[in-house]
This record gives C-alpha cells, sequence and structure tokens, in this order.
C-alpha cells in the first residue's frame, strides 16, 4: 500500500502529465511545495515499487499500475470535494478539507460517500433541506 505522501506524489505526476503532457520533478516539488531533493527520492521509491519509470535528466512516465493509481486518487479527490460542496462546505474551505481527510478513508468509505452523492444529486429537496438548516435561526 503506498503512503499518503506516495499517493500525494503519484497525484501530482497524473494531474502534471494529463495537464501538460509530462510532469518534471521541479514541477512536482513547485506543486507540493517541497523540497527537488525530496521529489527525486520519492520518484525513486516509486520507480522501484513499480508505480513510474524514472529516467535521470530524462524524465519520467507512470506504468500501467501509475496510470491506474493516479486516476484513482484524482477521482477520490473530485469526488470528496463534490461531497463537500453538495453539504455546504463553504468554497475556501474544500480544498484543504480534501487534503486533510482524503487519506484517512477507506476505499470503502469512498464508494458509500459516492452513493450518498449520487442519492444527493438525485434528490435536490435533500440539499434544500442542508442549506434551510444552515439558513434558519438558532432556537
Amino acid at each position: 500500500m503506498p503512503t499518503p505522501s506516495m499517493e500525494d506524489h503519484i497525484e501530482q505526476i497524473y494531474l502534471l502529465i494529463d495537464q501538460k503532457g509530462y510532469a518534471r520533478v521541479s514541477d512536482i516539488a513547485e506543486a507540493l511545495s517541497v523540497l527537488p531533493s525530496s521529489v527525486t527520492k520519492m520518484v525513486q521509491k516509486l520507480d522501484k515499487d513499480g508505480y513510474l519509470i524514472y529516467e535521470r535528466y530524462r524524465g519520467l512516465s507512470l506504468t500501467p499500475k501509475g496510470l491506474k493509481l493516479g486516476k484513482r486518487l484524482v477521482e477520490r479527490h473530485s469526488l470528496l470535494e463534490d461531497f463537500l460542496r453538495l453539504i455546504g462546505v463553504e468554497e475556501e474551505r474544500i480544498y484543504d478539507d480534501v487534503e486533510g481527510i482524503e487519506h484517512h478513508l477507506s476505499w470503502n468509505s469512498i464508494e458509500c460517500i459516492a452513493d450518498l452523492n449520487q442519492v444527493l444529486e438525485e434528490n435536490p429537496e435533500f440539499i434544500q433541506k442542508l442549506k434551510d438548516l444552515k439558513t434558519s435561526p438558532a432556537e
């Protein structure tokens, strides 16, 4: 099982490759606010563990295993953002909250949240009830 730090790196590499077509150590370091030397060590570990192929000075690419996990991590992040948005969390808090909880939930919990998101989206009256609770005066 990858550690939370490994997951953060894989997720960021996946996003960078998706957005730019490539991911450089310097780009990963900037996105994660860590030193390039830390990214290099992690990339070497991820290479050893089969998540990516790293060639010094030539770049890196995700293996099928890394692509699958990267996609799943990005989807998890998006799902949790959607959930917090649906239940009325203030927009400016959502990203930090997701960063704080995403590594602490099991995949079973993530699947349950996905189911709940679907129910909420199909039943906007529930969302309205949540909004009403937030705006009603305290008794």
